[in-house]
């Protein structure tokens, strides 16, 4: 059986201005290169795509968009349509928190989003996660599979298959809190369950599930032997060249400790 590959994002948000982002790109290439067990892919900001996709051809780093709208295109001024970012990015991320918190996207938005993403060939990466009122009510299962069973409705089980699920706990974002990488692996592993149960277990087995929250170079080791954890969804850490870097490098690392050894 194939195993799935592992996949580190970074999300730069609201960061870098074109000449930022291509001062940074120029410093990843030279620090993530060489044959890599694992993808790679940043989403900086839309004005920044253009450039970052000519800065990045031929290299190992793939590029994303941070949002999309559900809409092809028409009068909805301000937002970027699926048409604008094809055959410029592979991965768009949708639902992620900050959208869902602050601009209050829902989950019929978000399965609206993920749909025209798939529909248009490009890998959409679902965001799901709790805050932390509903994880001190002890509602962190509910809510997260509610949101993701939600996200994905209008996705059959081949698309869910070849789509990315983005577990991202609201409450350990910025907030000093740390999600434990066997809480993470948890939450994963019922998010595969879910997916088994409503797409089948072929698509439970392909879909890549991605594990978002403060990630640093020092955590990303906790979670590289995760067994339902493909990847990372990285924010405010990627924005720094030497630790997006060593994420890279200690999340794709393949050694297992032996047992008795610290």
């Amino acid at each position: 059986m194939a195993k799935r590959k592992k996949i580190v994002i970074a999300n730069w948000k609201m960061n870098l201005t074109v000449p930022e982002s291509t001062v940074l790109i120029e410093k990843l290439k030279k620090e993530i290169s060489g044959n890599l067990q694992l993808e790679v892919a940043v989403c900086p900001s839309f004005v920044d795509i253009y450039s970052a996709s000519a800065e990045l051809k031929n290299s190992k780093i793939s590029i994303g968009a941070q949002n999309v709208a559900e809409e092809e295109k028409g009068s909805y001024t301000g937002e970027v349509s699926v048409l604008a970012l094809k055959g410029f990015v592979k991965y768009i991320l949708v639902g992620h928190s900050e959208r869902r918190n602050i601009f209050g996207e829902n989950d019929k938005v978000v399965a609206g989003k993920a749909e025209t993403v798939v529909r248009h060939d490009m890998t959409p990466v679902i965001c799901v996660g709790e805050t932390l009122h509903e994880r001190e009510d002890k509602l962190s299962k509910i809510v997260v599979l509610s949101q993701l069973e939600a996200s994905c409705k209008q996705l059959t089980a081949e698309e869910i298959s070849e789509s990315i699920i983005a577990y991202e706990p609201v409450w350990a974002i910025g907030t000093g809190h740390v999600c434990l990488p066997e809480e993470a692996e948890k939450i994963a592993a019922d998010i595969r369950g879910l997916i088994k149960s409503l797409y089948g277990e072929k698509a439970a087995r392909l879909v890549h599930i991605l594990y978002g929250g403060s990630v640093t170079a020092k955590t990303a080791k906790d979670f590289r032997y995760a067994k339902n954890i493909d990847g990372l969804l990285v924010g405010g850490a990627s924005l720094d060249h030497h630790e997006f870097a060593a994420i890279v490098k200690n999340f794709s690392s393949e050694k297992k400790p032996k047992k008795g050894r610290k």
